[in-house]
């Protein structure tokens, strides 16, 4: 094909699609990605994709225009370290899919929706099947777009006491003390707040001086979390 292997980045970014595939010795495009890169990104044969299999390994390929070939070596990136989760009580309609698209984005690691007791919105057993698949999806997507290659753990809906006990957890309030390095799993609560039981079992920290709604906190505290560990603010 001639693709000049020598002109391939460093990292999977740029303008090139990025996408996810079970096999990187054998990289297949599922038929919805193909359908993407051919019909809507409207790639010619020989443009390059980066191709990662969610678990930290990547490679260049090259568009085929039925599928991929590989170019160069399988690059493995280290996991992230600290692993930083946020946990968000179930908000209403397509919230959840907002904040789970950001949380990737940004770089969160594990992302965990949860009932607490104050929380106006409940999944059944039916539906938080659905949304986990739903979510999920969007999990994968946003990580397509920003480029990923650790797909983020997107947990089904749990109940807050599952979580209290976590190193490193913290809940999100107004008036809560600043964020650190050290808080590697920030939740934040329902429209309704946090009730006085889950006050007393979790120490909070602050977000800011403003009151923020429930998506727009938990994607507040994701930016402060990732900056923290990469170090970009002190």
């Amino acid at each position: 094909m001639g693709t000049d292997v020598t002109a391939l980045p460093d990292q999977p970014g740029g303008t090139a699609p990025h996408v996810i595939v079970d096999d990187l010795s054998e990289p297949e495009l599922s038929s919805e990605d193909l359908h993407h890169l051919s019909k809507v990104r409207r790639l010619r044969s020989g443009d390059f994709v980066s191709a990662t299999n969610g678990c930290g390994s990547w490679r260049w390929c090259a568009f085929v225009g039925d599928g991929l070939e590989s170019l160069g070596e399988v690059v493995h990136d280290a996991e992230p370290h600290p692993t930083l989760t946020v946990g968000f009580a179930l908000v209403k309609g397509s919230k959840p899919e907002l904040v789970v698209q950001k949380l990737t984005e940004l770089g969160i690691d594990v992302i965990v929706p949860f009932v607490a007791e104050r929380s106006v919105v409940r999944w059944d057993d039916a539906k938080t099947e659905r949304q986990t698949e739903r979510l999920t999806k969007v999990a994968r997507e946003a990580a397509m777009q920003s480029r990923r290659v650790w797909l983020p753990e997107v947990s089904p809906v749990t109940k807050l006491s599952d979580l209290t006990a976590a190193a490193g957890v913290v809940r999100a309030d107004r008036d809560g003390i600043a964020l650190t390095a050290a808080n590697t799993m920030v939740l934040v609560g329902p429209e309704g707040g946090w009730s006085p039981s889950e006050v007393e079992s979790l120490p909070a920290v602050g977000l800011g001086s403003t009151v923020l709604r429930a998506e727009t906190a938990a994607i507040a505290a994701a930016a402060l979390m990732v900056a923290l560990r990469d170090g970009r603010v002190a």
